[in-house]
């Protein structure tokens, strides 16, 4: 399940993301899949192979002319312009609800490891960026950070200290035009926001009472000065 600026559209499996719309973008200013690659430092065969995949999924996305008066060049078709166009609208909405949909936990911070530390909350440990100065903390956790994972396919508990990971049940369901807000109960006094595709609510059957697992990047993740030490500082 993705959420927030990773916004991602699906088709058959292939997932349409920020990197495969600035690759179609480039070839409509530049006029060839060569130029493309070329002005983004990518390999010509990986971008070629790319396209050919997302193609294969989304259906035709560029046409493609050879010889001529002109020399021939990539255009983007009216499917590859409709795709960056509902890409935008993705990512607009994530943008619109993500600005005001932040959960803050409360804890104290109990580990430094350079400016990364481990706080404690109600809902469990957290690895957050930390201030140098204060143990007690507020991490701000957006809902465009946050993923949502079967529990089945969640990364194991302690793969990893670069994501945060919290056990929860589904509470609530919030259905834009193509953002789904989902909260999740993590034990937390206020549930944690996640933002998915309404394609991802529905291929993974998201509703009140499902259990995930959601996760976050520590790095990604920020606490400040709890406003009570801060106001005593």
């Amino acid at each position: 399940m993705d959420a927030g600026f990773d916004a991602r559209l699906h088709a058959d499996g292939v997932a349409f993301d920020a990197r495969d719309a600035t690759l179609l973008r480039t070839i409509d200013a530049e006029g060839s899949l060569n130029a493309a690659a070329e002005r983004l430092g990518r390999s010509y065969s990986r971008a070629h192979e790319r396209l050919d995949a997302l193609e294969a999924a989304f259906g035709p996305l560029v046409e493609r002319t050879r010889g001529g008066p002109t020399g021939g060049g990539t255009a983007l078709t009216q499917s590859g312009r409709a795709l960056l166009a509902r890409f935008e609208r993705l990512r607009a909405g994530y943008a619109a609800i993500a600005e005001t949909t932040v959960v803050v936990l409360a804890g104290t911070v109990v580990e430094r490891t350079g400016e990364l530390g481990t706080v404690r909350t109600d809902a469990g440990t957290v690895r957050a960026i930390v201030p140098p100065d204060a143990d007690a903390v507020e991490v701000n956790v957006r809902a465009d950070a946050v993923t949502l994972h079967d529990p089945a396919d969640a990364p194991p508990a302690g793969a990893t200290s670069a994501r945060n990971r919290f056990e929860g049940t589904v509470v609530a369901v919030e259905s834009g035009d193509a953002v789904v807000r989902v909260s999740v109960d993590v034990g937390a006094d206020a549930p944690l926001d996640a933002l998915l595709t309404t394609g991802s609510v529905e291929r993974l059957g998201i509703e009140p009472g499902r259990r995930v697992v959601a996760s976050f990047k520590a790095t990604a993740t920020r606490a400040t000065p709890a406003a009570d030490a801060a106001g005593e500082a």
